[in-house]
């Protein structure tokens, strides 16, 4: 069997999350039989995958380096093939301001929203447009890390606060009022919707990854024609910004009348106990280990290495 090196951990905010999905498939890979190994994203992985001549790479990071494009330009260079998206695609993504650009051009719905630079101290005036209520977030971090909703001008610099300690530039975006969604892509199919109903106010890092704070329903309780609308933006965005294999589109419907916003595109979905993505999949019909051998298969497939 090929060997599958899985490459988990770094030093992004999201490594914690980053080590149970690299765990999760790191064990699906012994059960379906891969020869594997697991590898902490640090200075030293690029020598340990050399050394370990791997036949595939198990991107299993989330945030920073590992989503960002720059993991895929590394295995790129080292010519190693990997599940998910490459390069352009997982930087375009990462980039809430960069992925929400592409969506308007493309006349995909998405909210209002404004940059901020904040590389200086002190606290800007809340922008005229969008106005508050707002959401305000790190331009380019995962898992609702950093993400506040601002409802008064009371809450705007606690709010600036949190997002400048993960970035110096925030996105400043239209709030939504309403129930959240998100669609599993899986090569180029929608799976069942997902409709997630947090404890929390929304899907906070809290709501995402602590047992009982928050329910996933699925498949979503839509008017067929809505879902399938939704279903049809999340594949053209997923084909938009040039994925591959996998991803999942976070969105939201606007409680007041239906309207569909999308929110953003994440190229390595998390595939831990709690994660949106393996629920998705299972209502489909596919496993979590059924899952993870179709995209460990994707990257052999681009290498020319059969599964056995």
């Amino acid at each position: 069997m090929p060997l599958i090196a899985v490459l988990m951990g770094g030093d992004s905010a999201e490594r914690e999350i980053s080590l149970q999905t690299g765990a999760g498939v790191a064990s699906a890979l012994e059960r379906l039989g891969y020869r594997t190994i697991t590898l902490d994203f640090d200075h030293r992985f690029v020598d340990e995958l050399r050394a370990a001549k791997p036949d595939a790479v198990f991107n299993a990071l989330h945030g920073g380096a590992g989503e960002d494009g720059t993991v895929p330009a590394i295995l790129d260079w080292l010519g190693l093939p990997y599940q998910g998206s490459g390069v352009r695609a997982s930087a375009a993504a990462m980039d809430k301001w960069t992925a929400k650009a592409l969506m308007r051009a493309a006349d995909l719905p998405t909210p209002r929203a404004v940059v901020l630079e904040l590389r200086d101290a002190g606290v800007p005036a809340p922008p005229k447009r969008p106005q508050i209520p707002c959401v305000v977030k790190p331009q380019a971090e995962g898992s609702a890390v950093g993400v506040s909703i601002v409802h008064t001008e009371a809450e705007w610099a606690a709010a600036i606060a949190t997002a400048v300690r993960v970035s110096p530039r925030v996105m400043v975006e239209e709030y939504v009022r309403g129930r959240e969604f998100t669609v599993a892509i899986l090569g180029d199919q929608a799976l069942p919707i997902v409709e997630i109903a947090p404890t929390d106010e929304f899907y906070t890092y809290h709501a995402k990854y602590t047992p009982g704070a928050s329910k996933h329903i699925v498949p979503a309780n839509l008017d067929p024609a809505l879902s399938q609308t939704l279903a049809d933006y999340a594949l053209r965005l997923h084909r938009l910004l040039g994925c591959r294999d996998y991803s999942r589109v976070d969105a939201i419907v606007d409680a007041s009348d239906a309207s569909i916003y999308l929110l953003e595109c994440n190229t390595l979905p998390g595939l831990t106990d709690l994660s949106l993505y393996p629920d998705a999949a299972r209502a489909a019909g596919i496993g979590y280990d059924q899952l993870v051998d179709r995209l460990v298969k994707a990257a052999l497939s681009r290498a020319g290495v059969g599964a056995s």
